[in-house]
């Protein structure tokens, strides 16, 4: 895995550059938020296939462990990916509902998981 750090608005932002699963754990969360932190990342930008699939189904609370990592570390984190091929009405609230918030989206393209993270 690589990280490419991206400043935008005086803040830090860490990419994550990876065709493999990187976050199959809580404890990779924790690890990825220790490494964005040695940049003094606010946020970081994963793609869907960088999260175990398990994450987006919500019976595993694989979702709900990894998203309250980055919670209570205060790290911010985008997801991209296309989000609609995903039938379960759960998870499209889910999805929404992070949107909504300020520390988790779930967004169609890198300028998008940018600017969420940096505004």
């Amino acid at each position: 895995m690589e990280l490419k750090i991206i400043e935008k608005n005086n803040q830090c932002i860490a990419e994550v550059i990876s065709a493999d699963f990187v976050i199959t754990t809580p404890q990779d969360a924790l690890d990825l938020i220790a490494e964005a932190g040695y940049y003094e990342a606010s946020g970081v930008i994963l793609k869907e296939e960088n999260l175990t699939p398990d994450f987006f189904d919500l019976r595993s609370g694989v979702a709900g462990e990894i998203l309250l990592k980055f919670s209570n570390y205060r790290v911010k984190m985008a997801v991209i990916g296309q989000f609609e091929k995903y039938s379960s009405k759960s998870l499209q609230a889910f999805i929404r509902e992070s949107n909504r918030g300020k520390e988790i989206f779930f967004v169609p393209d890198r300028e998008i998981a940018i600017s969420k993270i940096t505004g």
